[in-house]
């Protein structure tokens, strides 16, 4: 088998062939999945290993100690060469993985061969393809929780026992100083558990990050904003506990804990940076300073590592396999997220450039995965299915009534979308009554009635789907919720404008599609807009019939979100990409005259910037850059279309032009304030179909595998691998 090594004298990496390890007793035999660099230990470890002798010594000087007693104990030659033969040979890196049960050793009954397990040690959990784990250093994965995230499992643990030192307490307000690997989960665990959180980091990308992943506020340690920050959550008096989870050689954690720290507060410390502590600081607030010891209970202790003897739960509650069962369970339940952390997936065999990659500072990384070889070729080709629209009649749309004049309306949500977007055109539009307004909350419902000229308002979901007299209903809610409420209208026998996203997961899509083919009601339209902007429509009839594929790219400067959107709630409303990713992919598959067939996606760390690569059956590809690192000042949306010797070029829905040949064939351009997107056009085109019952404005089948489509990014940027769309058109 293969394992990643390195010589601590020369600094040399390697993936060595070495032999399979036996399974003994009381442990398991497991093929790795996934294993986790740990970018703070195994760097360290790695940028040690590269420095001179001196350069070593100065980085451990506890070892040096040993050497100098080993000297006056044994003699310098004897002391030399054993110094350098420890020196001079490979040790292994790793120490948190996810695997597969290969072979069950006497006396392990709670797993058996087959099974997913989360993997803990530095002797145990190594990189390899194999490795022995005793007992108390694996724990079952729970189901559906997928094994790139599992193989966090270890570092989650390490954070886990963090918190658990600093006895945080509902309502408390905790400072997290260092916002890498650790830091990051250390917040989710905090803010999880009511505790309100405050980042410290010198680079504002992890500071982001944090905030996104639940952080109060976040910034540079030398900046006032932090201590503003902590005055105004504290109300002056400072925060109840610190986290140390920095690195490197700097006091300033220590320094800025002591400052940032109510009387009588804790810091705890679980990264490994300097801790001269400054006495008067911590003597005058009688600080409570703790260590938290790796995994938990249990670590540096054979006889419950190696032996498998349990430290009954009465007296020790959380031990290092019940730290790592319970982080295992937090990322099942959706409470902690570590997808956001996953900068990198390489392969295996790639291990010695990918810490390479690291070290030298070509890889900006907050965690990284290795990905083995039977987990990559399942990888290679991973499918999300398009699923059949299926109708009474042999999947002919259905002809839908023709819907008395006026056209009835309900809307089922009245947030910032549907009063600034949506609710204006229909307000002034002929033929159209808005008859009911359904909000969660009756103030919101009040106010939209008031100000659109609703006939009701209500909360009641239930009474509007239940009543004859309305033929469409807009669902213009959060996103977790789009999907079930449009079945529910579907089966009400009601058309059903739906904004986007359609559906977040294919058990969405798939009962949003039962639905249907179980009324035979698919009057149903997605709120893609863009295909409907008159510039576009105009640009594309310019452009003409291809006779060849086409190459299109779409560049989406989406910016960043205010901190508190609900749109950052990933755990419930899924990724920004998944609510607003369809808009794009719609807009491309409408010019290229097709659904795509397969999806291919990268991201940046914390998959906050994609690259999203769409596929189409006669050759054609569209690329969608999805970025939120730009300049504010430039536009939103630019796409090209290029094919046949021609070009297609859309500004931000303001300019648009078709170049053939050496020329610019046309050109039209409106004023800023003018912008349309199409939202105008699209209505009308829904409320048209309501009223004559004909057909939907977008088949049903192009919105499912839109939508299709769309949730395949994810699971191509889970896979590391382009996506099939299995069943596309």
């Amino acid at each position: 088998m293969k394992q990643v090594v390195q010589n601590y004298k020369s600094g040399e990496l390697a993936v060595l062939d070495v032999p399979v390890p036996g399974c003994k007793p009381g442990g398991v035999l497991v093929r790795s999945a996934y294993s986790l660099i740990s970018t703070g230990t195994e760097l360290m470890k790695v940028s040690e290993a590269g420095m001179s002798m001196l350069g070593k010594a100065r980085s451990r000087p506890d070892q040096v100690a040993k050497v100098v007693q080993s000297v006056a104990t044994n003699g310098v030659p004897a002391t030399y060469r054993k110094v350098m033969g420890k020196l001079d040979s490979y040790t292994p890196l790793g120490y948190s993985l996810c695997g597969v049960v290969e072979q069950v050793g006497a006396g392990i009954d709670d797993v058996k061969v087959g099974d997913l397990v989360a993997c803990a040690g530095n002797e145990h959990a190594l990189h390899a393809e194999l490795n022995w784990v005793p007992k108390n250093l694996y724990t079952p994965v729970p189901d559906g929780l997928a094994p790139r995230h599992a193989a966090f499992g270890t570092v989650g643990s390490i954070a886990l026992q963090g918190v658990r030192q600093g006895e945080s307490r509902l309502g408390e307000v905790a400072l997290v100083i260092g916002l890498g690997l650790i830091g990051q989960l250390v917040v989710q665990l905090l803010a999880a558990s009511g505790v309100r959180v405050v980042g410290v980091d010198p680079d504002p990308v992890r500071c982001e990050l944090a905030e996104r992943l639940g952080a109060a506020a976040c910034g540079d340690p030398e900046s006032a904003a932090v201590e503003a920050a902590v005055a105004e959550l504290t109300g002056g008096h400072g925060v109840d506990q610190v986290y140390l989870a920095a690195g490197g050689g700097s006091n300033q954690p220590v320094e800025l804990a002591a400052r940032l720290c109510r009387d009588r507060g804790r810091v705890v410390d679980i990264g490994k940076c300097r801790l001269d502590l400054p006495w008067n600081a911590y003597y005058e607030k009688e600080l409570d300073v703790r260590f938290s010891r790796s995994y938990g209970p249990g670590r540096y202790d054979p006889e419950y590592e190696l032996e498998g003897r349990d430290y009954p739960i009465g007296y020790v509650r959380w031990t290092e396999r019940r730290n790592l069962a319970c982080f295992l369970d937090l990322l099942a339940r959706g409470s902690v997220d570590v997808e956001p952390l996953v900068s990198h997936v390489a392969d295996f065999d790639d291990a010695v450039e990918t810490y390479q990659h690291l070290k030298d500072g070509d890889l900006k990384a907050v965690a990284v995965l290795f990905r083995y070889p039977e987990q990559a070729a399942d990888a290679e080709a991973p499918a999300v299915a398009v699923p059949v629209v299926k109708r009474p009649g042999g999947g002919v749309p259905q002809s839908a009534r023709a819907a008395k004049s006026p056209v009835r309306l309900a809307f089922v949500g009245a947030g910032n979308y549907a009063t600034s977007m949506l609710l204006p055109h229909l307000a002034q539009r002929d033929g159209v009554e808005l008859a009911t307004v359904v909000t969660t909350t009756a103030l919101s419902a009040a106010n939209a009635q008031r100000k659109f000229g609703f006939a009701e308002a209500t909360t009641d979901l239930d009474a509007v789907l239940g009543d004859k007299s309305i033929d469409a209903v807009f669902v213009v809610t959060r996103h977790s919720s789009h999907a079930e409420l449009t079945r529910k209208a579907l089966l009400a026998g009601k058309a059903v404008f739906v904004e986007k996203p359609l559906a977040l997961t294919e058990d969405e899509l798939a009962g949003v599609l039962a639905a249907v083919e179980e009324s035979g009601n698919d009057r149903l339209q997605v709120g893609f807009n863009r295909r409907f902007a008159p510039l576009l429509q105009e640009a594309r009839k310019r452009f003409g019939a291809r006779t060849s594929p086409a190459s299109l790219r779409y560049l989406v400067n989406a910016g960043r979100l205010e901190h508190g959107s609900w749109y950052l709630q990933q755990g419930t409303q899924g990724s920004r990409f998944a609510g607003e990713g369809g808009h794009f992919i719609d807009t491309a598959s409408w010019l290229l005259e097709a659904d795509p067939v397969s999806v291919y996606a990268v991201a940046t760390p914390g998959n906050e910037d994609l690259q999203v690569v769409l596929r189409y059956p006669d050759g054609s590809t569209a690329t969608i850059s999805y970025v939120t690192t730009g300049s504010a000042g430039f536009p939103k949306e630019t796409l090209d279309l290029v094919a046949d010797g021609r070009v297609l070029r859309l500004d931000d829905f303001v300019r648009a032009a078709v170049w053939d040949g050496r020329r610019k064939r046309w050109v039209s351009s409106r004023l800023p304030k003018a912008r349309d997107k199409g939202q105008n056009a699209e209505l009308a085109a829904f409320v048209k179909a309501v009223r004559t019952g004909g057909p939907m404005p977008v088949p049903v089948e192009s919105l499912v595998a839109t939508t299709a489509a769309t949730l395949a990014v994810q699971a191509g940027l889970a896979a590391g691998a382009p996506v099939t769309l299995a069943g596309a058109r």
